[in-house]
């Protein structure tokens, strides 16, 4: 009987611990998470984690005389327990009294392998066998492509902040996506580059990305060297993020274009497909951006490539700084002279921080508003080389992801005020976390609302605005569905 059970783990949880003798012979972690468990049930105010792990066991209920044997306990409930270093899982142990066959169900620590928990449990050998729904590889593929886990992963608004990042990330993520098909509603159509649309966006997924990459790429101090073995984990941990959605899409856009019976605007569309069957290889090995513009199979996935590439470079910018390091620390890192002027600086920043703060954001915004407005004053292409035109096509994106700095840098220090709140809602998290499904698919149904279109279209600001809000709330619903199907699968653990 699970009393029998219960007792047993009371009994040896009120000594204060499972000892690990001859008798229990079971890991080390699970003896541990098990000693946790047990300690924290046994205290006046148990943690809720023990709570629920405990109530979760099975539990004799009525009319056992009628054929209610089975104590299922509670599934769900065990696996929602998380402790401080484990959770709980669900296991089911079948006994046998007399004629009578049953099963229980127990919630143990996860760490716990099957034989732990045969040990743990019957530790009498003349008790029959037990099966436990354990967490292997299996189960970690089956829980990959839950469409429960991976829809409470998208709209979880407590773990969508990686370590180290900043909640005011998902408002400038978001809103720079929108920003982006926007553009390409307006571009696709008249065949016309919104550039600002595209640097905007782009400058901003720098900044989203290029801000971890250090922080995911964990050097062994120990040893002061770079391992084959942590570059490569690095390199296929972003392969993994990014090339399964990214081929999906790839073929999905293929067999679009190719089957569907299009209008006369379709033309500009095929040679896509043309460029498919020859340079497909160019987009498996995320080099797509190396080829001429109009040979590159699905335009719009470019970025993905450069992405890749300045993340690809990120284990040799360490590796070059640490040759240098040394000499660097020894005769100038440490050196107080080198040192006097951000000391300075800080002493400054101190007494004038309100002050600074609020020229901060003058300087910020009106910089944003200059890069916005400069292209139509420079809209017109000059016959002769132009200094300002050449000054703000090499200046504008640099100075466009300084001002988004300071906007991240200022909501992260306590100096946002509502532009701060504004960013960190929680109704943008969901929205961030389907962002880079939205980038891929969005392009797809402009392409297929074109290419349907039999007159030309008539442009007016009510007109676009409807095919924008179109454009946007398919690509939602759509980049839901394959977050959830095809890029989260592959980041979850297994």
């Amino acid at each position: 009987m699970i009393l029998h059970l219960v007792a047993f783990l009371l009994f040896v949880g009120g000594r204060g611990a499972v000892e690990n003798t001859q008798i229990l012979t079971v890991s080390q972690r699970c003896l541990e998470d098990t000693n946790t468990f047990l300690r924290e049930i046994n205290q006046d105010e148990p943690k809720g984690y023990a709570v629920l792990m405990y109530d979760a066991f099975g539990k004799v209920g009525s009319n056992v005389v009628g054929g209610n044997t089975n104590q299922p306990g509670l599934l769900q409930q065990c696996r929602s327990a998380h402790g401080p270093s484990f959770s709980g899982q669900y296991c089911q142990v079948f006994l046998r009294q007399g004629r009578v066959q049953y099963f229980v169900g127990i919630c143990v620590p996860d760490s716990c392998e099957k034989d732990d928990v045969q040990t743990l449990v019957l530790y009498d050998s003349n008790h029959p066998t037990q099966t436990c729904a354990l967490q292997s590889r299996v189960y970690g593929c089956l829980q990959a492509i839950s469409i429960q886990k991976t829809t409470q992963g998208i709209f979880s608004t407590s773990t969508s902040i990686p370590v180290g990042g900043y909640a005011s990330l998902n408002g400038i993520r978001v809103l720079s996506l929108l920003w982006i098909i926007c553009g390409h509603s307006a571009q696709f159509p008249v065949i016309n580059s919104l550039g600002m649309a595209w640097t905007c966006f782009h400058g901003c997924r720098y900044l989203l990305t290029a801000g971890v990459r250090l922080e995911q790429f964990q050097i062994d101090s120990a040893e002061d060297k770079l391992s084959l073995s942590l570059v490569g984990s690095y390199l296929l941990k972003r392969i993994t993020r990014i090339q399964p959605l990214h081929l999906f899409i790839m073929c999905l856009t293929i067999g679009l274009i190719s089957l569907v019976k299009w209008g006369p605007y379709w033309f500009p569309f095929i040679d896509t497909v043309m460029d498919c069957k020859t340079y497909w290889w160019a987009n498996l090995l995320l080099i797509s951006n190396l080829l001429p513009v109009h040979e590159i199979c699905i335009p719009w996935t470019w970025y993905l490539s450069l992405d890749f590439q300045c993340y690809a470079t990120t284990p040799l910018l360490v590796y070059l700084y640490r040759l240098t390091s040394e000499n660097y620390v020894l005769y100038y890192y440490v050196k107080p002279y080198t040192r006097y002027g951000p000391f300075l600086i800080g002493i400054l920043t101190g007494i004038y921080l309100t002050w600074q703060a609020a020229l901060g954001w003058l300087c910020c915004l009106s910089l944003l508003a200059l890069l916005v407005g400069l292209p139509y004053i420079l809209k017109e292409t000059p016959a002769n080389p132009s200094v300002p035109h050449a000054l703000y096509q090499g200046l504008h994106r640099p100075l466009w992801a300084l001002a988004v700095t300071w906007i991240i840098l200022a909501c992260e220090e306590g100096y946002g005020g509502f532009i701060k709140r504004f960013l960190s809602l929680t109704f943008w998290v969901p929205l961030s976390n389907i962002s880079f499904a939205c980038y891929l698919i969005h392009p797809v149904f402009i392409i297929l609302y074109i290419g349907f279109q039999e007159t030309p279209i008539h442009y007016t600001d009510i007109n676009f605005m409807y095919l924008f809000l179109g454009h946007l709330v398919l690509t939602l619903a759509v980049s839901y569905m394959l977050t959830v199907l095809v890029e989260k699968p592959y980041l979850l653990p297994k």
